[in-house]
């Protein structure tokens, strides 16, 4: 096999093992402190010394029944968590929806969302490469840089969310003797535990960690059930209700969707011929599946603030708190669901944690000198100090925040779909030339409908501190149309500057 180039490895990069492997190669003894430490991990069971190098094919095992449905199980339980029901929270009590249209938006949006995060996972078996490695085969070398930092961005984000509604959480269940800071910090921590092994241990942990989530979502199901209120309706005017649905549809796509620039990386070790229809089903049942059922949670939980006066002052105290509020009734019984519903949000923040860490080492040669383990570590302090600055302003953030992720990856998504689509069908990819600017795409036509997309989504956005000219049009209060505009002016420029680049540079 044709081995890739160096370009990306330091010297003395870590050995490479199966990540469900119990044994490591010697690795070669360093001499700096990090390298001395990383001999010392190397040696440990279940961790994983391979980074952003292409796994080669005599280092994957070969796919089963059992595999496909771990596929299914890891995403199911990284997307059945608490964060996922606060965004839930946002469309009756962020957008003034009532039942049925926040029930509607949350199920469809998480569904499509969750089509794109299939359709990325299928080249990992594919490539070997991760998903942000794959972009170079998209957007060229250096342009999908932008998209890889955006990406680091994006998963240290959700790091914050998830730190943050793990803490609010936990701090209601203790009744505030336990504060949200204290709680960010614990999820912090036993997130960073796992993380730091890599993907040995993740796949494991994700196997079983659905089980629990799920007893206590359908716990909460039955003891908070009776109080939603599925009678509430939409305020406002026609086109201001249409808006409103638009905007939190476009929010639920966006937290589904950004899973997709990290939905290659956890499947790597598995060979080119695995199934890319198995694959794409069995990643979108699990994110789909699991986003609808948390997210619909979400929404009975906010439609029972406009009766029941306890979970409104609940919710006035944090998101969280409405979570162990709709436990009430259950005694002691409810407040250890709830601190399960709590320690449930490591299961997803690990694959974010996860991803970033292999984001730092893609961005330059120097930084992929540093071990993944070193960037988790970085990756965890980072939006600990976050979730700890932010832990007042958790609308906010899930309101803009969101949404500005969403708009970057619908239109990368829509790039690699019309150059695997309109370019690649014939000539395909060739996988080993991974590292080689030479001989990946020059991305001009890529990074230029790439800007152009942001340009639309920028006069389309609708936010707090900005409102765009086309976003205005819509309702009393405008509507975000930023994934939609950014989307389509990409699509319709992508192709013939594509065809421009091809002609011009012959590659």
């Amino acid at each position: 096999m044709t081995q890739p180039l160096d370009e990306e490895k330091g010297a003395g990069s870590p050995p490479v093992i199966h990540p469900l492997s119990t044994e490591a190669e010697s690795p070669p003894r360093s001499l700096n402190v990090v390298g001395r430490l990383n001999d010392r991990l190397t040696s440990l069971k279940l961790f994983e010394s391979r980074g952003i190098e292409r796994v080669p094919l005599d280092e994957r095992h070969v796919v089963t029944a059992a595999d496909y449905l771990q596929m299914t199980l890891l995403w199911f339980s990284t997307n059945i968590t608490a964060n996922n029901m606060a965004i839930g929270m946002l469309g009756p009590l962020g957008f003034s929806l009532g039942f049925v249209d926040s029930a509607l938006c949350a199920t469809f949006g998480a569904l499509l969302g969750a089509a794109g995060v299939g359709y990325m996972g299928t080249f990992g078996p594919a490539s070997g490469n991760r998903t942000m490695v794959i972009a170079r085969y998209f957007m060229g070398y250096y342009p999908s840089k932008i998209a890889c930092l955006l990406n680091i961005v994006i998963m240290l984000g959700y790091g914050m969310i998830d730190c943050l509604v793990g803490g609010q959480v936990l701090s209601a269940v203790a009744g505030g003797r336990l504060t949200v800071a204290v709680g960010i910090v614990i999820i912090a921590l036993l997130t960073w535990i796992v993380v730091i092994f890599g993907m040995g241990l993740f796949h494991i942990y994700e196997r079983w960690a659905w089980i629990p989530q799920l007893i206590a979502a359908f716990v909460l199901v039955g003891s908070a059930g009776s109080k939603f209120d599925t009678s509430i309706v939409s305020a406002g005017s026609a086109t201001t209700i249409a808006g409103n649905r638009l905007s939190f549809f476009s929010l639920c796509l966006s937290a589904s969707v950004a899973w997709a620039p990290a939905g290659a990386d956890f499947f790597v070790y598995f060979p080119p011929t695995t199934s890319k229809w198995k694959t794409f089903l069995m990643t979108f049942l699990g994110v789909g599946l699991a986003l609808t059922f948390a997210n619909l949670l979400g929404v009975g939980l906010a439609s029972g603030t406009t009766t029941h006066p306890s979970w409104a002052s609940a919710y006035n105290t944090s998101s969280g708190a409405l979570v162990v509020a709709g436990f009430d009734g259950l005694g002691g019984f409810g407040k250890f669901l709830s601190v399960l519903v709590a320690l449930g949000l490591v299961a997803n923040n690990i694959p974010g944690t996860y991803a970033a860490s292999l984001g730092f080492q893609i961005m330059g040669r120097y930084l992929a000198q540093m071990p993944r383990w070193f960037w988790s570590c970085v990756g965890v302090v980072i939006y600990t100090a976050c979730a700890l600055g932010g832990r007042n302003h958790l609308y906010e953030i899930f309101d803009n925040w969101l949404s500005l992720m969403g708009y970057w990856v619908t239109i990368y998504l829509m790039i690699a779909v019309e150059e695997h689509v309109f370019f690649r069908r014939t000539r395909g990819f060739n996988w080993d030339l991974w590292a080689d600017p030479s001989k990946l795409p020059m991305g001009i036509a890529a990074l230029a409908a790439f800007l152009i997309g942001w340009a639309g989504a920028i006069v389309s956005m609708d936010q707090v501190w900005y409102v765009g000219p086309i976003a205005k049009m819509v309702g009393a209060h405008g509507s975000d149309l930023g994934i939609w505009v950014g989307m389509s002016w990409a699509m319709l420029v992508f192709p013939p500057l594509r065809w421009w680049e091809l002609r011009t540079f012959h590659r």
